[in-house]
């Protein structure tokens, strides 16, 4: 039916949120998200053992200080994103009648949908609607969906229903994804591209791609085949 993009790499899906890393995207500042200790991040500490665990037994989280996300400005430097620099770089221009902070929590803030999917299928045919070539890193999924015979917005009919992607992990499909201007920043340059954005509200009722929550924890790798289970 369907298998994990290739350009998914390996990741731990958890049921407060998905450990991966989004490549090189950029956000409306210009920067660029990382985490510390990004080979750490992928999977829990005892990945080996994790392996042999049963369905629904959780493996060890990583440290902390492993999950401390990084930044990369627009000028090439790397800063930790606690570093009063970064807030006063950011902050910047904004005027002395505001004052930015930075606010630090411990647990995820991802609610009951912590993982979203998306298809290449998807990004393909609404570069054919925009008549532009459309990456599908625009919509910032964790999981890439890659069907074998559906066409785009395929991941729809998922709605209401649970996949068990992999051997292990299973994600109840909750509802679509209603998107925002983010997908209108290119990845690699940030350029805005609105019809992108147009296109999905006028075409696809404001949707790309949908959200789903962890049942039960699992490691992804690329080519991992999905299953519909009810």
């Amino acid at each position: 039916m369907a298998t994990v993009s290739s350009r998914s790499g390996v990741r731990r899906v958890r049921k407060d949120f998905l450990t991966s890393r989004h490549g090189n995207s950029t956000n409306c500042c210009g920067i660029a998200p990382g985490f510390g200790n990004p080979t750490k991040r992928r999977g829990p500490i005892n990945l080996a053992e994790a392996e042999s665990l049963a369905p629904g037994l959780n493996p060890v989280s990583a440290d902390p200080a492993d999950l401390m996300v990084d930044v990369e400005t627009p000028t090439g430097e790397r800063l930790a994103i606690d570093d009063p620099a970064l807030t006063r770089m950011i902050g910047k221009g904004i005027g002395e009648a505001h004052h930015l902070t930075l606010v630090r929590s411990d647990r995820a803030m991802t609610g009951c949908r912590p993982v979203s999917l998306f298809s290449v299928q998807s990004a393909r045919q609404l570069g054919e609607e925009t008549g532009t070539a459309v990456d599908q890193r625009r919509f910032r999924a964790n999981v890439y969906l890659d069907f074998t015979t559906a066409a785009g917005f395929g991941e729809n009919q998922f709605v209401g229903r649970s996949l068990r992607i992999g051997s292990k992990a299973v994600v109840s499909i909750l509802e679509r994804d209603p998107r925002c201007a983010m997908i209108t920043l290119d990845p690699e340059t940030g350029k805005s591209n609105p019809d992108l954005l147009r296109k999905v509200a006028q075409a696809h009722e404001g949707m790309a791609g949908v959200y789903g929550a962890v049942l039960v924890e699992g490691t992804l790798r690329k080519g991992d085949t999905v299953e519909l289970l009810d």
